[in-house]
């Protein structure tokens, strides 16, 4: 009988660590979960504002004064 109440201690004792490990992990999902969360939500004035659209014509423009920029660099290079 002395057998089976050893074997009953240690498989107590087992419980209890398995129980602090699985509150550990939980803490780290929990902890992991709030950062990954966190970093998705939009808050306040920007979770209302519209995402913004560029037009057609301005991405035109746009694309134009960089070929510009680049034609100038160019230039100073060959000369």
């Amino acid at each position: 009988m002395g057998n089976m109440s050893g074997v009953v201690r240690q498989l107590s004792k087992e419980r209890a660590r398995l129980a602090d490990e699985l509150h550990r992990v939980t803490a780290a999902l929990t902890a992991f979960g709030k950062v990954y969360m966190n970093g998705r939500k939009l808050k306040g004035a920007a979770a209302t504002r519209k995402k913004r659209m560029i037009s057609a014509a301005g991405r035109k423009r746009i694309a134009a004064a960089q070929r510009a920029r680049w034609a100038k660099i160019r230039a100073k290079k060959a000369a």
